[in-house]
């Protein structure tokens, strides 16, 4: 396997093991500030993809792969596809519109506060999914 110039510089991934817990913590922060502030699931998803991003580059897309592999991003895709639609189906099945949080719980405002928070958690784990997985694709060389 050949090493480009950055996976040897030791400061650079010694600097980049310190970011990235930083990096994936303001994620957190940005998916659960979204029901009040600026911010949800999809720009969580961004920030959270963009920690492993800069993991490929510095590490290498092989030692990236090992940590998170193809299959794990898969069946992420899917888990954050099927929260998003569960979301709007057990609306559904509790007599009101798909996504109408209204009726999740016994208070329309505690209901539309967990469906919001339900329906980004499932953007937010979908888009960091696809984006990874996108970075994976187009950084191999098959």
């Amino acid at each position: 396997m050949k090493l480009y110039p950055r996976q040897r510089h030791r400061v650079l991934q010694v600097i980049t093991k310190l970011i990235i817990p930083f990096v994936m913590l303001f994620a957190l922060y940005v998916q659960f500030h979204g029901d009040f502030g600026p911010g949800g699931g999809f720009q969580a998803g961004v920030i959270f993809a963009s920690a492993f991003i800069l993991h490929g580059l510095i590490f290498g897309l092989q030692h990236t792969r090992s940590v998170l592999t193809p299959t794990m991003l898969r069946v992420s895709m899917a888990v954050g596809v099927l929260l998003y639609l569960l979301t709007g189906v057990v609306s559904m099945l509790r007599g009101a519109e798909f996504l109408n949080y209204d009726v999740l719980l016994h208070d329309p405002i505690h209901g539309q506060h967990l469906g919001i928070f339900a329906v980004e958690l499932g953007v937010g784990i979908t888009v960091y999914a696809v984006i990874v997985s996108l970075f994976y694709g187009f950084a191999s060389k098959r």
